[in-house]
């Protein structure tokens, strides 16, 4: 299986368009639920149809979602445009690294408070639900191409789950939707004999 083609973000503006908690609202209402209807987004997000129009208009400028087709105005659906996407690689400007640092705090923040509410409520879920779902945590010790290889690894990983969110007939009876989410970050250390120490 191939990764997944990530898209990566290079003008600050796109960064800017999802560095936006009620934006990351609505893109997840229509990965959950759409395609979707600016006042069926309303609905979902607890925002008005005029609003979330505008930022439905503003996500499409740059890409995150596309017209469903058919209707017109309000009524007309949006769909979410499903690829990866990457920023913070290569040389960056001083404009793109702020945008960059503002969406992934962003994006950062979302993912927590759904782990947060998922530590809290599972026990209320069924056990096949409770026991399915983890979260895991580990320190290895990896080259820069290794741990390039994990992250082209998880990618290939979650994008056939990903590309369900517009293939709705491809989701299998008994499947709902799951937050998928993973890192690798160098550890900051200057532990004798973490590698770090001059050598002559």
């Amino acid at each position: 299986m191939s990764e997944q083609p990530s898209r990566v973000i290079a003008d600050p503006r796109a960064l800017m368009a999802i560095a936006h908690p009620l934006r990351l609202r609505i893109l997840e209402a229509l990965a959950l639920h759409g395609p979707l209807t600016a006042t069926d987004v309303a609905h979902h997000v607890g925002e008005s149809p005029a609003n979330c129009s505008w930022h439905l208009r503003q996500l499409n400028k740059y890409g995150f979602i596309a017209e469903a087709g058919g209707g017109s105005g309000r009524q007309r659906p949006w769909r979410m445009v499903v690829d990866a996407h990457r920023w913070g690689v290569g040389e960056e400007s001083p404009e793109l690294a702020r945008a960059g640092d503002a969406a992934s705090q962003v994006l950062i923040d979302l993912e927590y408070r759904a782990l947060r509410e998922w530590l809290m409520t599972r026990r209320q879920e069924t056990p096949e639900w409770r026991d399915a779902g983890f979260f895991n945590q580990a320190v290895g010790w990896c080259t820069p191409e290794e741990l390039d290889d994990l992250r082209t690894s998880l990618s290939e990983l979650f994008a056939p789950y990903l590309r369900r969110i517009e293939e709705a007939s491809a989701r299998p009876a008994g499947s709902r939707p799951v937050r998928l989410m993973g890192w690798g970050i160098p550890a900051a250390t200057s532990e004798p004999g973490d590698g770090t120490e001059e050598r002559t």
